[in-house]
This record gives structure tokens, C-alpha cells and sequence, in this order.
């Protein structure tokens, strides 16, 4: 699991690769991940937006942004959690992601990004 915490927001991440729903024979790969997102502050913060950076295994890069994640823009509450799950494909056998979220200080309205840790997604059979 990565971790890493900017401007008082924690952000968890785990991933594990989804073989069931992967074809490897047409180089179809499919990660799944979970963030879970702690607001360490004295105040509300409401997700606003992600941007992703996505590199597969070959050097490829998809930039990926939108309005809050799953469809929700989350309100969290002070020393409260948010968690989700997502999935992303590549093409290859390994890939990573890194990113940040857009908050709101729900008090003044400030926003603030708060940065994803890179974490690297990789089959079971290429980790042996």
C-alpha cells in the first residue's frame, strides 16, 4: 500500500491485477485499485476534481482528468474518511499511475491539490 499526505489529507492506495476480467491473448490487462482519502484537518474539504497520469509498459502516457471520482464530488468531514474503487486498463503487463485531487476548504472556499502517490501495477506472473 503507498501512502502520502499533502496539506493535511492522506491519501491510501492499493491495487491488485483483475485476471478474470483481463485477456492477456489480446494484450488486455486490468488493474483494479482502492483509495481511501483521510482529512487530517480542523475543517470540511469537498473533492472537487483528479487528474491521472497513466504510464503503461511501454513508455505510453494517458493524461486523464474529471469532475470528482465514481461520480461523486465527497464532502469529508474533519478526521473522517472517503473510499473508493476504480480500475484502469493497459496493454501491457505492468503499468502506474500517479495524480492529485482538487479539494475546497468548505469554510473559505480555498482550493488546494493534493497529490496521488505513484503506484505501480503489475501481473501476478510477472511478479515471480
Amino acid at each position: 500500500m503507498k501512502s502520502a499526505v499533502t496539506a493535511g489529507i492522506e491519501i491510501k492506495v492499493s491495487s491488485r491485477y483483475e485476471a478474470v476480467f483481463s485477456n492477456e491473448d489480446n494484450n488486455e490487462f486490468l488493474f483494479s485499485y482502492a483509495i481511501e482519502i483521510t482529512n487530517t484537518n480542523d475543517f470540511e474539504v469537498k473533492l472537487l476534481k483528479r487528474h491521472w497520469h497513466i504510464t503503461d509498459g511501454l513508455g505510453n502516457i494517458r493524461q486523464v482528468d474529471g469532475e470528482g471520482v465514481i461520480g461523486k464530488q465527497p464532502i469529508i468531514k474533519s478526521f473522517q474518511y472517503f473510499k473508493y474503487e476504480s480500475a484502469c486498463d493497459f496493454p501491457t503487463h505492468i503499468g502506474k499511475m500517479r495524480g492529485f485531487y482538487l479539494f475546497e476548504n468548505i469554510e473559505n472556499g480555498f482550493t488546494f491539490k493534493v497529490f496521488i502517490p505513484e503506484f505501480i501495477m503489475i501481473t501476478d506472473q510477472k511478479l515471480n
